[in-house]
């Protein structure tokens, strides 16, 4: 049964007086959009509102986002001054992330460095990798690796070196490739919860006030293929 995020079971990996880290589950949808469905942002205010009896408006500023049908850590700024330094701190690629994943096919290598040149298509709201340069695209790159061979699916770790628009979905398509479930890019059957096996698992940054190294690893979601990993 799919289980959606409310205030009282958020999964929260981290929280202090600046930030608050919540693991993800699929189907959540970080910032409002056009479908009107409440926010992970809005679940999280109404979270520290009641937790600190807060009066008024609770500051929660969105720091980074993740694809509704994806998993995994998600950071969320609780004050202006954290927001502003965590917003240039991702922007300007000071954090470590990695991705787990799961594919049907096999990658031809064992491991590799990916790149191509992502162009968005805004009417469809997907992202096409191209081995060349075209117009409007921009570079993206990534590592992946196999870590794990399950019975009909291989587990790829990837590292990110930039964060383009739906970019790990559209450059595993691009090498045969897609991801569990994800129909949008290749994958011939959707997950029984409408996700896809694309799952945030860590993050490394310095906090934004404090500059220790925050280490972040998130559980992966109960299902029969993650459980397997």
């Amino acid at each position: 049964m799919k289980v959606v995020s409310i205030k009282e079971n958020l999964q929260i990996l981290h929280e202090d007086n600046h930030i608050i880290v919540i693991n993800k589950r699929v189907g959540d949808i970080v910032q409002g959009d056009k479908t009107g469905d409440k926010p992970l942002s809005e679940i999280v205010k109404e979270y520290i509102k009641e937790k600190y009896n807060k009066p008024g408006e609770v500051f929660l500023g969105v720091v980074h986002r993740l694809d509704r049908p994806t998993s995994g850590i998600v950071v969320f700024a609780r004050t202006s001054k954290a927001l502003e330094r965590l917003n240039t701190m991702f922007s300007n690629r000071e954090t470590q992330k990695t991705y787990w994943t799961v594919v049907k096919n096999k990658p031809s290598k064992a491991e590799d460095t990916l790149v191509h040149y992502l162009k968005r298509n805004e009417k469809n709201n997907t992202s096409k990798a191209h081995l060349k340069e075209v117009p409007e695209s921009k570079n993206a790159s990534l590592d992946y690796k196999i870590i794990k061979k399950l019975d009909n699916y291989y587990v790829l770790e990837i590292n990110l070196h930039t964060g383009r628009h739906h970019q790990i979905r559209a450059q595993l398509n691009a090498i045969g490739c897609p991801i569990k479930g994800d129909l949008k890019y290749g994958f011939d059957r959707s997950n029984p919860d409408g996700g896809i096996h694309l799952h945030a698992r860590k993050l490394v940054f310095n906090h934004p006030v404090t500059k220790e190294t925050i280490k972040l690893i998130a559980p992966t979601p109960k299902d029969v293929i993650w459980n397997l990993v």
